[in-house]
């Protein structure tokens, strides 16, 4: 990490470091062959003649985040932010698996199979996915990682999405409804950590679902229950918190602190998107609620958020199966979208996020925040963002009020 004077030539040299590590990563893929080239087709998979396909998952992130206004609390960072890397095989409409691990977190990303029964049984009873998944409750939480219309996701999602966990789920997918129920059974994720047990499901009415026309209307609920067997004599303890929506930072403005004797969280939510063309309106409330026992009071948190989103080259953005996909894709088979214009599309986006982590004698504080973001999307494969934010937190007797201003440069395949 690094601190940084905040002056403008220092942003601008960071603008071009990002663009030059954008098109670099791009570039051996071009002087492959003819069929190839940086904004389209890379030679990252091979499809066999039943049409199964296989290759490398990849998703690498370089961010900047520079600090203002934060009273010295906060540092100047930029570094990497997620460097994915993992295979996948799938046959369209019968199955799909992938394993992905991230090194920069060291920890797994995505890593299941799913099973079409469509094509498997040759009738539709839904979609079964076993191994670790992205829990349901959390519209940007669920929303793939390369896909996000924001560099960190808005103070809410932070605070209550719980992540992936490990299990079995199941999805009903029809075009004007989607059911997702999942048992996530396993008592630790991949990395050993969380131990405990989840139920979640989340239901979507989708009246209006056409490519670049949409009305989204969607509740989800969870319980998760701790199981804290393998930690002796230590009482579980939930812990809910948000970063300022900046990523390379450890800092929190606001955090509910250790809950102890915790039994277990119930998350619910309330979710809402319209697209219309290049237009598009986003929006959720997220609640949790912490069960603790050995007479300690429960606890109450909640928070929403709502971005608007305008693409100036005109595409809309894309959505399938009950949720908002990578540009380069449609529908539940991920089959790839040429972009309209060679050199990619352009997009600016407004957003409001609010979290609330006061609750009785616990000061967890109370933040908002407004984010104004671009982003362009080089062809299928690379994407360049800039965000700046403005935070504003009270904690007990303490605000901090920072200006953010953050970078990122992308590649995902």
């Amino acid at each position: 990490m690094t601190r940084w004077p905040g002056n403008s030539h220092k942003r601008v040299a960071m603008a071009r470091r990002c663009l030059a590590v954008t098109m670099l990563l791009g570039l051996p893929a071009a002087c492959l062959g003819a069929d190839y080239d940086v904004y389209g087709n890379w030679p990252t998979h091979v499809t066999a003649s039943d049409g199964t396909d296989f290759g490398l998952a990849v998703l690498y992130q370089y961010d900047l985040n520079e600090f203002s206004q934060d009273d010295g609390r906060f540092e100047d960072a930029h570094t990497n932010r997620r460097r994915y890397l993992g295979v996948y095989v799938r046959k369209p409409g019968v199955y799909d698996a992938i394993a992905q691990y991230d090194y920069q977190a060291r920890q797994w990303a995505d890593a299941f199979v799913r099973l079409r029964s469509s094509g498997v049984v040759g009738e539709d009873l839904g979609n079964f996915r076993f191994g670790y998944s992205k829990t349901p409750v959390g519209f940007e939480g669920v929303t793939s990682t390369s896909a996000t219309t924001f560099i960190e996701s808005a103070l809410p999602t932070q605070a209550v999405w719980e992540g992936r966990r490990a299990g079995v789920d199941w999805a009903w997918i029809r075009p004007h409804f989607v059911l997702n129920v999942g048992d996530y059974f396993w008592r630790k994720d991949l990395d050993g950590n969380n131990p405990g047990s989840t139920w979640a499901a989340r239901a979507a009415w989708i009246p209006i679902n056409q490519p670049g026309h949409v009305l989204h209307l969607g509740l989800s609920a969870s319980r998760e229950k701790f199981d804290w067997a393998d930690q002796g004599t230590v009482p579980p303890a939930a812990r809910l918190r948000a970063r300022p929506e900046a990523g390379l930072t450890p800092v929190r403005l606001v955090d509910s602190g250790n809950l102890s004797y915790s039994k277990n969280v119930n998350r619910q939510g309330v979710e809402a998107l319209w697209i219309e063309g290049p237009w598009s309106v986003q929006g959720e409330y997220l609640q949790a609620k912490v069960q603790r026992y050995n007479g300690k009071p429960d606890y109450d948190a909640s928070g929403f958020y709502v971005f608007t989103t305008w693409t100036l080259t005109g595409e809309a953005r894309y959505y399938s199966d009950g949720n908002v996909g990578d540009r380069r894709y449609t529908g539940r088979d991920q089959q790839v979208i040429r972009p309209a214009h060679a050199w990619g599309a352009v997009e600016v986006a407004v957003r409001y996020s609010e979290l609330d982590l006061n609750d009785g004698a616990i000061t967890g504080g109370r933040e908002h925040d407004w984010t104004v973001g671009a982003n362009w999307y080089l062809g299928e494969h690379l994407k360049l963002q800039a965000n700046y934010v403005w935070a504003f937190s009270d904690r007990g007797n303490l605000e901090v009020n920072p200006h953010i201003f953050e970078m990122r440069a992308q590649i995902y395949f």
